[in-house]
């Protein structure tokens, strides 16, 4: 299938954009930063999800992993108003058979920085809005809510004993996951699947029972 991810050049969108590729499917990748993966089967696009005018054409998407996200002042722009866009330009149209956002366990607990918070909290919505766009063309849409995963977004608090100790006693699985094992998730929901829609999954170890968050000042 022709497969469209946001954000594959580091994390979760590079992992799922290579289980994709290991599985046969013509993977396109839109990221702000230069391609990291290297396959005949990969097309990479170097630009900026915010950039409504210089969005590439591509015709005819039949998945949509809206993967790109931050940390930082953009939060609404990046993780919320851009996905928005990104799915209103490629998503909802007739070749469409699966849309997946990648949200995060503090939209369900609130427990992270507020524009953050608000940001995921806001494509928990708006996945269901397009779910129900999407449904007349046979197509879902689900959000896939991780916890802590081990990517470079995360560094700062994995390298710190103190606090990674901390965030373990609020972890009742004892770990985080791995990018890959979020790419199987991925894989699933928008290949696999066919009759789940309108979901918010939450993957997160267990995190989300305590409802406490832990970071670096």
């Amino acid at each position: 299938m022709k497969v469209l991810i946001t954000g594959t050049s580091q994390g979760i969108g590079k992992a799922i954009a290579v289980l994709f590729l290991e599985r046969g499917h013509q993977v396109i990748g839109i990221d702000r930063q230069q391609k990291s993966i290297e396959h005949s089967q990969y097309q990479h696009y170097e630009c900026d999800v915010r950039d409504k005018d210089h969005l590439p054409g591509i015709p005819g998407v039949e998945i949509l992993i809206n993967n790109a996200g931050t940390q930082n002042k953009a939060d609404i722009d990046i993780n919320l108003k851009a996905l928005i866009h990104i799915t209103e330009t490629y998503g909802i149209q007739p070749c469409i058979k699966s849309v997946l956002n990648i949200g995060s366990a503090s939209g369900h607990t609130g427990a992270e920085f507020p524009e953050y918070c608000a940001s995921k909290g806001g494509v928990l919505a708006y996945t269901k809005n397009v779910a129900m766009r999407i449904a007349p063309f046979g197509a879902t849409c689900n959000s896939l809510d991780p916890g802590g995963v081990l990517t470079p977004l995360n560094e700062c608090v994995i390298h710190d004993p103190v606090l990674w100790g901390q965030i373990m006693e609020e972890t009742p699985l004892k770990k985080w996951a791995t990018p890959e094992e979020i790419a199987e998730w991925a894989y699933f929901l928008t290949v696999t699947n066919t009759f789940c829609t309108g979901q918010n999954i939450l993957v997160d170890g267990g995190e989300s029972i305590n409802y406490h968050f832990v970071w670096k000042e």
